[in-house]
């Protein structure tokens, strides 16, 4: 249940007639050609299990970290109380009006002050109606840091629950419900066109003042002000002559998608790489997977590269001392530092695996990427690693590049941020990988770079698939950068 997929509660929830069209007047005021009435999820038991599910996967994705969980009222209440009787999580209930009788208490549940409470909303506009719970929950000694939703209609809550000190986690945005419901058959494209021109054109977030909804409006952070384009940050004067490159032909191409061609045919890789090669940004590799490498493969590859204007990515994982991936990484079979633009290492051995590889790649102009998460389920990279391994990118600037992280973790744009586990469908397999959507990485999370595998290489129609991962990374980074000049 927890794995159904995002597009299948989308259907399911447009079956149960939640999601409605046509014109309705929302909480703020506001006259909306869409409206989410999830209320209607207490008639549908199947569901709201369903849904609920898919609220506690996104908890477990994130790794939030809380004492208890609070809905709020009225509509998120039975998810809530679904999520925790199931999961065993301490529960607390907000009232909207205290008893004139009784306690009289706003906050109903056993809690200690400085407790941190998770807010669970099914939809958010403004998110008004979480900054009313918190405002409650603060009252009586709580903390709020976190918030899930199931619908972000993509109107400024994010921005205005960030600019009040708690983050948003969104499941399905508006934007993603459309998508669906259009490919569905479900929805003509006029009506999803007029909707997505609402949701533009009704942001309801402001930097200045009282933004006309009720909800008092803090100035943006200066890296959302000031946050570059793709090849505006390729001109920066710190940036690493292979991050220009990768972000020029990002720009260019309009693609911010890397196929992971997990093949072990050399021919069906250059297939892939000749077919897919005007779609990408770039092309990661397992050379060491290859049952047939050769020399004339790499350069094959190398022309392929050149013709169709890509990155090469082998991803190695080094993970040894200094003295020894300097070794693999020039040496053995495959002398991967004379054909590959850009390698990847891991931090554990600390900073002799970056000099080791520096010490060779530099000179050749090659670029590395520090693995700071993965998306593998229960992922030691995490928290003071993740750190840890910030820490020695910004110390060898000279040839680290950036990260292979699920979310963006650093503020300097000269970094690239390149986020593996990619896939239209959220979910995951048996063997512990997880899969995000191209939205949620690179708008919700502000990565740079989605990577993507079996979503296209599984894929009936490779090219076609390609081409929707790169329309649909394209307009998620897009819409981030509108979002952030509003």
């Amino acid at each position: 249940m927890e794995n159904d997929s995002i597009d299948s509660i989308i259907l399911k929830l447009h079956d149960v007639n939640a999601v409605k069209f046509g014109e309705y007047k929302l909480k703020s005021g506001m006259m909306t050609p869409i409206y989410i009435d999830l209320r209607v999820l207490v008639s549908h038991p199947v569901l709201m299990n369903q849904v609920s599910g898919l609220i506690y996967q996104r908890v477990q994705e994130e790794g939030l970290q809380f004492d208890n969980v609070c809905g709020v009222p009225y509509t998120a209440l039975p998810l809530a109380t679904i999520i925790c009787s199931r999961h065993e999580l301490p529960m607390l209930i907000r009232r909207k009006e205290a008893k004139d009788y009784g306690t009289k208490r706003l906050v109903e549940g056993s809690f200690r002050e400085g407790d941190i409470c998770l807010i669970i909303e099914d939809t958010v506009t403004t998110g008004t109606s979480i900054l009313e719970t918190a405002e409650v929950l603060y009252s009586g000694g709580l903390k709020v840091t976190d918030a899930i939703v199931l619908m972000d209609r993509e109107q400024g809550g994010v921005e205005n629950l960030a600019s009040q000190g708690i983050k948003l986690h969104p499941i399905i945005s508006m934007f993603k419900l459309l998508n669906v419901l259009l490919a569905a058959n479900r929805i003509d494209a006029q009506t999803a066109q007029s909707v997505r021109k609402f949701i533009l054109d009704n942001n309801t977030f402001s930097s200045k003042g009282e933004n006309g909804n009720g909800v008092p409006a803090v100035k943006k952070p200066c890296l959302d002000q000031k946050e570059l384009s793709y090849g505006d940050r390729a001109k920066l004067p710190d940036v690493h002559p292979v991050a220009s490159k990768l972000l020029n032909i990002m720009e260019e191409k309009k693609s911010n998608l890397c196929v992971s061609a997990d093949v072990t045919s050399s021919e069906e890789l250059l297939q892939l790489a000749d077919s897919l090669g005007p779609k990408i940004c770039m092309l990661k590799t397992h050379v060491d997977i290859l049952e047939d490498y050769t020399v004339a493969f790499v350069q094959k590859l190398q022309a392929l590269a050149e013709k169709h204007n890509f990155i090469i990515f082998e991803d190695r994982k080094f993970a040894d001392i200094g003295n020894t991936v300097k070794h693999q990484y020039e040496g053995g079979l495959y002398q991967i530092s004379s054909w590959s633009h850009i390698v990847n290492a891991h931090a554990v051995p600390g900073p002799g695996v970056v000099k080791g590889l520096s010490a060779v790649g530099k000179p050749l102009g090659r670029g590395c990427l520090l693995i700071a998460q993965m998306s593998s389920q229960g992922s030691l990279a995490t928290g003071e690693y993740t750190k840890a391994v910030l820490k020695m990118a910004e110390e060898h600037t000279d040839f680290v590049i950036g990260f292979i992280c699920g979310s963006k973790i650093s503020k300097r744009p000269e970094f690239i941020h390149m986020t593996p586990g990619v896939k239209i469908q959220a979910g995951g397999d048996v063997l512990g990988q997880q899969y995000t959507t191209p939205e949620d990485v690179l708008y919700n999370k502000g990565s740079d770079v989605i990577i993507v595998g079996r979503g296209i290489l599984e894929a009936p129609d490779r090219l076609k698939a390609a081409e929707s991962y790169r329309m649909s990374g394209w307009e998620a980074y897009t819409k981030r950068l509108s979002k952030v000049a509003q």
